[in-house]
């Protein structure tokens, strides 16, 4: 059988669209570099463009650095959404040299990253596993990059080409000026950074706290898990009501 990626890409394109058609509908929402958000039936990526089905139907073609993040468009249900008492145990954001080297073939680079940016190797270390599994060369059906799942339109913000997305220390620098980034925006409060950088900063400001998407809560559980701080459904409900870190006309 011919690899999908050996065949032109008009080739590939219909390919796609043939799975598409197959497989169970689903909504999600594409954020784009401008900050608008666009619904849509079905999201594909391939190469350096993605192409975007519309709910009303017809399709849109955009390059992948338009778009910063794409989520999952499930909210969680009322009660579970519902706003409740505040995290209790806290997680360190920021660097402090008692904390030890990640374990794993990238530990001293994510460990050295994170001492440049002032966080905490661990929180580096639980965002690679979550995003990539430390898969170096992992690409999303999204078309989100390496080690730390970098976007194209977020690697060219940190100065960075698509190809070295794929490098290991490069990829790792930028996720992690970015987590540095979203922790000053958001006063150290672990969970709408994490918030921020699977859903966007705009997801956070929109909803002042962690957005509801379940894909979103999902990915703080993991992590908390991951940091041995094990979290129930309920309270991660209670993230939503963490807007302390929110800076007024941000």
């Amino acid at each position: 059988m011919t690899p999908l990626r050996a065949l032109p890409s008009w080739c590939r394109w219909a390919a796609l669209c043939l799975a598409a058609a197959a497989a169970p509908a689903r909504a999600e929402l594409v954020v784009l570099t401008g900050g608008e958000v666009v619904k849509v039936a079905a999201y594909e990526a391939v190469d350096e463009a993605a192409r975007l089905t519309l709910p009303a139907g017809g399709t849109m073609i955009l390059p992948l650095l338009r778009i910063e993040r794409v989520v999952d468009d499930e909210i969680v249900p009322t009660p579970e959404a519902a706003p409740m008492a505040q995290l209790t145990p806290g997680i360190a954001v920021r660097f402090d040299a008692a904390q030890p080297v990640p374990e794993g073939p990238y530990g001293a680079l994510m460990y050295e990253a994170a001492r440049r940016h002032a966080l905490n190797p661990q929180v580096v270390a639980a965002v690679v596993r979550a995003e990539s599994a430390f898969n170096p060369r992992a690409v999303s059906r999204k078309g989100a990059r390496g080690l730390m799942q970098i976007m194209p339109a977020t690697g060219q913000r940190f100065g960075l080409s698509r190809r070295e997305l794929f490098e290991p220390q490069k990829n790792i620098d930028a996720g992690v000026r970015y987590l540095a980034l979203l922790a000053e925006r958001f006063q150290d409060e672990l969970p709408l950074v994490l918030a921020a950088y699977n859903a966007g900063e705009g997801s956070v400001d929109r909803y002042r706290g962690v957005p509801p998407y379940r894909e979103t809560r999902e990915y703080i559980r993991r992590i908390y898990r991951s940091l041995g701080a094990p979290t129930d459904a309920a309270t991660v409900a209670s993230l939503g009501s963490s807007t302390t870190g929110l800076r007024a006309g941000k």
